[in-house]
C-alpha cells in the first residue's frame, strides 16, 4: 500500500473515458483522496509498481488491457490494495470474475460521484478491519506460543518479565489483583515454564468450601476421620506431589486454617485429617487473592507469618482499566474464540465499537470482557460486531452527609458495615448478584457466602 503526503490518501482511477477521469479528478478535490487519472490500463500499472496506491478504481471494459487483467496484475504485486470495479450490467458477470481474483466490490453504471466516494470509504474501512484483525492475530499467535497471556502493555510487560524469572525458581509467589484480572492465568503460566511443568498444577479454591471441607480437601483424611469417612483419602497437597499447588483466593481462609497452612509451607509436610503420622510433600506455592492481605495482617484478620512465607515474591496484576491498550489484542481473542466454537465467520467490531469497548471501566475486568464478547458473537447477525447493551459502569456511592446517614450514622461495626454496602450494592443491581460481584471486586462464590451470613438466600444470577 503507497505511503501517502499528509493524510490523504493515493486513489488510482483508470478509464479510458477522459470526461470520468476529468470529472472525478475534479471531484476528489477538497476531500481527502489525491486523485491520480489514466485513461492507459498499461500506464495505470507502471504508475502502480512505481509509486502504489491506496485505492484502485478501475473500468472494466477499455481497450488493451480489460480491467480483469488489471486486477489479476495488481494482486500479483499487492495482495492487499483494494480495488473497486466500475461495471455496465451487462459485464456483471465479468465484475464477479473480478471479485473472485480480489477486487473489493464493485458499482454499477450509471453511478455519480457522491456514491462511489462512499463506496471508496466502506472499501477502505473494511481493508483496515482486515489488515488490523490479520496483525492482532499475528500478535494473538506469538503471545500465546509464550504465556497463554494477552497483553503488550507496559503493565503486563512487567508482569511477564517477573514470570520469566521466577518461573525456574521453586519459591512461593503471591498473586494480587482485582476479581477478573487472569490470576490462575498467571500461576499456570508460573508453571508451565518451570522446569516441574510435566508434574500435576492443583488449584485450590479457598473461597468456595467450608473450613472443614477445605482442609480435607488439601490435607487429606485417614479412614474414620469423621462421619462419612469410610476410607484414607489422599488431599490435594499429596496429589501435586511435584508440582504447583495454587490456592486462589486465599485471604478467605481461617484463623486456624492459616495456622496448619504456615507449618505446611515452612517444613514441607502435612498431617491428614484425623492422622497422626506427618506426611512429607514437595510442592510449589503460589496463592492469590483480590484483597488486600497487607491490610488484614495489620487488622489481625490474616496471620503476618503466613503473609510474609507467601510473599517471597509478588506479582500484582493490573486491573483491565489500567491497561486499555491491551482490549484490542483480548477483544480479537474471544471473537476468534467463540467463532470458532460457534461456527460463525467474524471479522471482528467496528471502529467505534472497539473505542467503546476502549472507554468502559470494566469492573468485572477480562471476564466481564470475554462476557461481553461471547454475547456478542452468540446473537451476531453479521461478520461485522456493533456493541450493544453495554451499561456505564457503576459509580461509588457519593461522600457526604446522605451518604453517611444512608449507611453508617449509627457508627456500626466493620462487619455490619459491609454487610449494609454489599446488600445496598445487590439492590441498586436489582439483586444481580453476578454485577454485584463484578462492582465489589469479589467472584461470586464469596457473595454467595457473604448473602447466606446475612439470610439473604434468595436473588438473581
Amino acid at each position: 500500500m503507497a505511503a501517502s503526503e499528509g493524510d490523504r490518501l493515493r486513489l488510482l482511477f483508470v478509464d479510458d473515458d477522459p470526461k470520468a477521469g476529468s470529472l472525478m479528478r475534479r471531484f476528489c478535490e477538497g476531500s481527502r483522496f489525491e486523485c491520480v487519472v489514466h485513461d492507459d490500463p498499461r500506464a495505470a500499472l507502471a504508475d502502480f509498481e512505481r509509486a502504489g496506491a491506496d485505492l484502485v478504481v478501475t473500468d472494466l471494459r477499455m481497450p488493451g488491457m480489460d480491467g480483469i487483467e488489471l486486477v489479476r496484475r495488481i494482486r500479483a504485486r499487492d495482495e492487499e490494495v483494494p480495488v473497486i470495479i466500475i461495471t455496465a450490467y451487462s459485464t456483471l458477470d465479468d465484475a464477479i470474475e473480478a471479485l473472485r481474483l480480489g477486487a473489493a466490490d464493485f458499482i454499477k453504471k450509471p453511478f455519480d460521484m457522491e456514491e462511489l466516494l462512499l463506496v471508496a470509504e466502506r472499501t477502505l474501512e473494511r481493508a483496515r478491519l482486515r489488515r488490523e484483525n490479520r496483525l492482532l492475530r499475528r500478535q494473538l499467535r506469538d503471545e500465546r506460543a509464550r504465556y497463554g497471556m494477552i497483553g503488550r502493555s507496559e503493565a503486563m510487560r512487567r508482569v511477564l518479565a517477573v514470570i520469566d524469572k521466577v518461573a525456574e525458581v521453586r519459591c512461593p509467589v503471591l498473586i494480587q489483583g482485582e476479581s477478573g484480572t487472569g490470576k490462575e492465568l498467571v500461576a499456570r503460566a508460573l508453571h508451565e515454564r518451570s522446569p516441574w511443568a510435566e508434574r500435576p498444577f492443583v488449584v485450590v479454591d479457598c473461597g468456595a468450601l467450608t473450613e472443614t471441607l477445605l482442609e480435607s480437601e488439601l490435607f487429606g483424611h485417614e479412614k474414620g476421620a469423621f462421619t462419612g469417612a469410610d476410607r484414607a483419602r489422599q488431599g490435594l497437597l499429596e496429589a501435586a506431589a511435584g508440582g504447583t499447588v495454587f490456592l486462589d483466593e486465599i485471604g478467605n481462609i481461617s484463623p486456624a486454617l492459616q495456622a496448619k497452612l504456615l507449618r505446611v509451607v515452612q517444613e514441607g509436610e502435612i498431617t491428614r485429617v484425623g492422622g497422626v503420622r506427618p506426611i512429607r510433600i514437595d510442592v510449589r506455592f503460589v496463592a492469590a487473592t483480590h484483597r488486600d492481605l497487607e491490610a488484614m495482617v495489620r487488622a489481625g484478620e490474616f496471620r503476618h507469618d503466613l503473609y510474609h512465607r507467601l510473599n517471597v515474591v509478588r506479582i500484582a496484576l493490573p486491573p483491565l482499566r489500567e491497561r486499555r491498550e491491551d482490549i484490542p489484542l483480548l477483544v480479537q481473542h474471544f471473537v476468534d474464540e467463540f467463532a470458532r466454537r460457534y461456527g460463525r465467520r467474524l471479522r471482528g467490531f467496528d471502529a467505534a465499537s472497539l473505542r467503546r469497548l476502549m472507554d468502559y471501566h470494566w469492573p468485572g475486568n477480562v471476564r466481564e470482557l470475554r462476557n461481553v464478547v461471547e454475547r456478542h458473537v452468540a446473537l451476531a447477525e453479521g461478520p461485522v460486531l456493533r456493541l450493544e447493551g453495554l451499561e456505564p459502569a457503576p459509580e461509588p456511592p457519593e461522600a457526604g452527609a446522605a451518604a453517611g446517614e444512608a449507611i453508617d450514622a449509627d457508627l456500626p461495626t466493620l462487619e455490619e458495615l459491609e454487610r449494609r454496602y454489599i446488600l445496598k450494592v445487590l439492590e441498586r443491581f436489582g439483586g444481580s448478584r453476578e454485577r454485584t460481584a463484578a462492582a465489589l471486586g469479589i467472584d461470586k462464590s464469596t457473595l454467595w457466602r457473604r448473602l447466606q451470613r446475612y439470610g439473604q438466600r434468595r436473588g438473581g444470577a
